[in-house]
């Protein structure tokens, strides 16, 4: 996976000079959960990112976060780095890249993944094939499917993990961008999420999430 990774990279700092956008975002959420996953102890979360999208199709990016046990030790901040590509052929959108996943203290270990997607319409397919290190006990592999469908804001999905890790989760809700006077404040979202008691390891569970964030343009050319 770390290969692979390395390789984008190289291949996006080798292509010739293009247009590019960088963006910077923030967000703040009244829980985080990844993947049907709590990850912050039913606790606000804030995180932010750096994003640069090249014409061409290539993206690169990293995205922070803070995490919570519940246990009270410090459980710092989760932070990813990602790259790849992305576009549409006729009238579906494919996507390719990596993404690496890492922790200060001692919230998780390292989880390295290949990330790909398909879309058309209003569904669209992630597929994720990862690898997580698991503390020196031995790697754990494992695969993600993401099948989801948006429509005018509100969308709804179904997650499934599989292999050395099992359980599935459902979400569904709304997101738009809050505008007074024709100036877009910051964007919004409403999401329920159910997992089952196979992904938490224990009983199922259901929870609300509000949250809200906003994109700012650093740089264009």
């Amino acid at each position: 996976m770390k290969k692979q990774f390395l390789a984008v990279s190289a291949l996006m700092m080798a292509t010739p000079a293009m247009a590019v956008d960088i963006t910077a975002g923030g967000a703040l959420d009244s829980q985080y959960i990844f993947r049907g996953i709590p990850q912050s102890d039913e606790k606000a979360a804030g995180s932010g990112s750096i994003d640069a999208a090249w014409d061409i199709g290539f993206y690169a990016g990293t995205w922070a976060s803070t995490v919570d046990s519940g246990t009270g030790g410090n459980d710092g901040l989760e932070y990813d780095v990602y790259g790849g590509w992305s576009g549409d052929i006729g009238d579906f959108s494919l996507g390719a890249g990596v993404t690496i996943y890492r922790y200060t203290d001692s919230f998780d270990d390292d989880y390295n993944e290949v990330n790909l997607s398909l879309g058309w319409s209003f569904l669209s397919l992630a597929v994720d094939i990862g690898e997580y290190d698991n503390f020196g006990n031995g790697d754990q592999d494992y695969q993600h499917s993401l099948l989801k469908a948006e429509y005018n804001g509100f969308f709804g999905s179904w997650g499934s993990f599989y292999d050395d890790f099992d359980g599935d989760y459902f979400s569904a809700g709304y997101g738009s961008t809050l505008t007074v006077q024709d100036q877009d404040l910051f964007d919004y979202h409403f999401t329920v999420i159910y997992s089952d008691d196979d992904l938490l390891g224990g009983s199922s569970d259901t929870n609300i999430i509000v949250g809200i964030s906003k994109t700012f343009d650093l740089f264009s050319n």
